[in-house]
C-alpha cells in the first residue's frame, strides 16, 4: 500500500540523489575552472617569468596567446572526450578529464623560468595549456549533460544553473587563493622565479585528488544506461553528430545564435575587466582582484535565479537581453572605469614628493660604463582617500655631464631635475572607498549579464539534441563559442588597442579593445533573434 509517508520518503530520496549529483559534478567542474583560470589571473606575472626581461609588452601579449591557446583547443577537447562520453558513459569520461586537467595544472608550477631554461619554458608552458584546454573541452559538456539527465522535467534549467555557477566561482577560488598568498608574502617575493605564484598551481593536486574521490562514487546518467542496456548507444557520435544534416543545423545555430555571444560576454565581464582595471586603470594588483571577488560574490546567485526563471519563460530571451545589454552599455562602463581612476578627476590633493628614492645601481651598457639607474616613488594621497604611487626609474648619462665629479647623494632631491627627460613610469593606484565600490558596481553590472546568458545555456543546450549524441554535439558549439570566440576577448582586445597607438597619441585608445566582443555579440544577437526558437523540450529523453 502507497501511503503518503511513502511517497514523502520517495521525493526526500530523489532530493537527495540530484542534490548528490549537483555536489559531486559542480565541485568536480569548478576546480577544473579554478586550474584552468589561475593562468590567466596572473598573465603579468607569467610574462616576465617565461619571457625574456625586456619585451614588456611583447611578453604580456605572448602569455595572452598562450592563454588564449588553451581556449582555443577546447573545441578538440569537445570532439575527443564527447565521442568518448557519447561511446562509454559520461562518468568515466569527465573523471579522466579532471585527472589530465589537475596534472597539467601542476605540472606548470614546476616549470622553471626563462633565465633557467630559456625558450624552453614558453614551450612547455604552452604544451600543458593545450592540455588544459582538451581536459576542459570534455568536462563542461559531461558535466551539464549528466545533471541535465539527472533533473526533473520543468526543473532542467534550475538544476543545470548550479553547473553554471562553477565557471565563476573557480574564478572566485582561484582570485582568492592568489591573493592570499600574495597578501602574506609580498609583491617581490610572490614574484620570485620560485615565488609564491607558484603555488596554487601546486594547490590544484590538492583539490583534484578530494574530487577524484567524490565522483568515484557517482553512478551512470540514467538515460545513457538505459540506452546502453537497450543497445542503442551511438556506434559513431561524430559522424552522427556532424554528418547528419539537421543535427549539424543545430550545432551551427546554437553556436552562432547563441553560445558565441555567451562567450564574449562571459569572458569580457570576468576576464577583460580584470586586465583593463590593472593595466588601463593601474590598480593595485590586491585591490584589482578584490574588486573582482567582491562582485563576482555578489552577482553569483543569479545564475540560479535565471536558470530557475528560464524553466519558466523560456530560455532565448533572457540569453539574448543580456547580450543586447551588454552591447549598449560596454563602452559607457569602460569609459566611467577611467573617469573613476583618473587623477585629473579628484580634488583637494595632498602631494607627498620623493617618499623614497633608491640608491645608485649600475646599467650594463657597452658604450657607456658611466650610466646608471635612479629609482624614485613618489606617493600623492587625495581628500577621497585614494594614494597614486608613481615608481620613476631613471638613467643618469654620466657624472661629468652634470657637471659633478663624484657619486651624487640621491637624498638632495634637487638633482633630480638632472635625469632623463623620458623616464620610465610605473603608476599603481590604491582607491579609495568610494572609488572602489563604483568600480565594483561597475564589475558587477558586467557580471549580471553574464548570469543572464550563462545561466540557461547548459538547459538550452541539453534540449537542442538527442541523448545518444548529446555530449557530443553539445560540447563542439560551447565550447568554439567560449573557447574561441570568449577565449580570445583578452587577447585580441589588448592586441586591438596596440594597432590603435601613434607617435602623437602612445597610449592608443583604450577602448577600442570592447569592438570585439560588442561585434560578436551583436552578431549573435540578430542570428538568435531570428532563428532561436523560445519553446523548451520538456523531455529529452529522445
Amino acid at each position: 500500500m502507497i501511503t503518503g509517508k511513502t511517497i514523502a520518503m520517495n521525493v526526500e530520496k530523489k532530493q537527495s540523489s540530484i542534490a548528490f549529483v549537483i555536489g559531486a559534478s559542480s565541485v568536480g567542474t569548478l576546480i577544473e575552472w579554478y586550474d584552468f583560470y589561475i593562468f590567466g589571473m596572473l598573465a603579468t606575472i607569467l610574462s616576465k617569468q617565461f619571457f625574456p626581461a625586456e619585451a614588456g609588452t611583447a611578453a604580456l601579449l605572448s602569455t595572452l596567446a598562450i592563454f588564449a591557446a588553451g581556449f582555443i583547443v577546447r573545441p578538440f577537447g569537445a570532439l575527443v572526450f564527447g565521442r568518448l562520453g557519447d561511446l562509454i558513459g559520461r562518468k568515466h569520461t569527465f573523471l579522466l578529464t579532471l585527472v589530465i586537467m589537475g596534472g597539467s595544472t601542476f605540472a606548470i608550477g614546476l616549470v622553471p623560468g626563462f633565465k633557467t631554461i630559456g625558450w624552453a619554458a614558453p614551450i612547455l608552458v604552452l604544451i600543458l595549456r593545450l592540455l588544459q584546454g582538451l581536459a576542459l573541452g570534455g568536462e563542461y559538456g559531461g558535466a551539464a549533460t549528466y545533471v541535465a539527465e539527472h533533473a526533473p522535467k520543468g526543473q532542467r534549467g534550475f538544476w543545470t544553473s548550479w553547473i553554471q555557477t562553477t565557471a565563476t566561482l573557480g574564478l572566485f577560488l582561484a582570485l582568492g587563493v592568489i591573493i592570499l598568498i600574495r597578501s602574506n608574502q609580498g609583491l617581490e617575493k610572490f614574484s620570485a622565479e620560485w615565488g609564491g605564484w607558484r603555488y596554487p598551481f601546486w594547490i590544484s593536486i590538492i583539490l583534484v585528488g578530494v574530487s577524484v574521490l567524490i565522483r568515484m562514487r557517482m553512478s551512470e546518467s540514467p538515460m545513457f544506461s538505459k540506452l546502453k542496456s537497450e543497445g542503442k548507444t551511438s556506434t559513431n557520435p561524430l559522424k552522427e553528430s556532424f554528418g547528419n544534416k539537421a543535427n549539424f543545423k543545430m550545432v551551427l545555430l546554437a553556436l552562432f545564435g547563441a553560445v558565441m555571444g555567451q562567450g564574449v560576454v562571459w569572458y569580457t565581464g570576468q576576464f577583460y575587466a580584470q586586465t583593463f582595471l590593472e593595466t588601463v586603470c593601474n590598480i593595485e594588483f590586491v585591490q584589482s582582484r578584490n574588486i573582482m571577488l567582491v562582485a563576482i560574490l555578489m552577482a553569483t546567485p543569479f545564475f540560479v535565479i535565471f536558470g530557475w526563471l528560464s524553466d519558466k519563460i523560456g530560455r532565448k530571451w533572457i540569453m539574448l537581453i543580456g547580450m543586447l545589454l551588454a552591447v549598449c552599455t560596454y563602452r559607457p562602463i569602460y569609459k566611467e572605469f577611467i573617469a573613476i581612476t583618473a587623477a585629473n578627476n579628484r580634488t583637494k590633493v595632498i602631494d607627498h614628493r620623493l617618499t623614497k628614492t633608491g640608491p645608485l645601481m649600475p646599467l650594463v651598457d657597452a658604450k657607456d660604463k658611466h650610466k646608471m639607474y635612479v629609482r624614485q616613488v613618489l606617493d600623492t594621497t587625495y581628500m577621497d582617500g585614494s594614494v597614486f604611487k608613481y615608481t620613476i626609474t631613471d638613467t643618469l648619462v654620466g657624472f661629468k655631464e652634470l657637471g659633478v665629479d663624484r657619486p651624487i647623494n640621491l637624498m638632495n632631491p634637487t638633482l633630480i631635475k638632472y635625469h632623463s627627460p623620458k623616464p620610465n613610469i610605473v603608476i599603481e593606484k590604491t582607491m579609495g572607498t568610494s572609488a572602489t565600490w563604483d568600480l565594483i558596481w561597475l564589475v558587477f553590472i558586467q557580471i549580471l549579464y553574464v548570469t543572464m546568458v550563462y545561466g540557461p545555456i547548459a538547459a538550452f543546450l541539453v534540449e537542442m539534441f538527442p541523448t545518444k549524441i548529446r555530449y557530443t554535439s553539445m560540447s563542439l558549439p560551447y565550447h568554439i563559442g567560449n573557447g574561441v570566440f570568449g577565449g580570445l576577448v583578452p587577447f585580441l582586445g589588448t592586441l586591438i588597442v596596440e594597432f590603435t597607438k601613434t607617435k602623437q597619441n602612445p597610449a592608443g585608445d583604450p577602448l577600442a579593445g570592447l569592438w570585439y566582443p560588442i561585434g560578436v555579440a551583436t552578431i549573435c544577437l540578430v542570428i538568435g533573434a531570428v532563428y532561436l526558437t523560445n519553446k523548451m523540450d520538456k523531455n529529452v529523453m529522445d
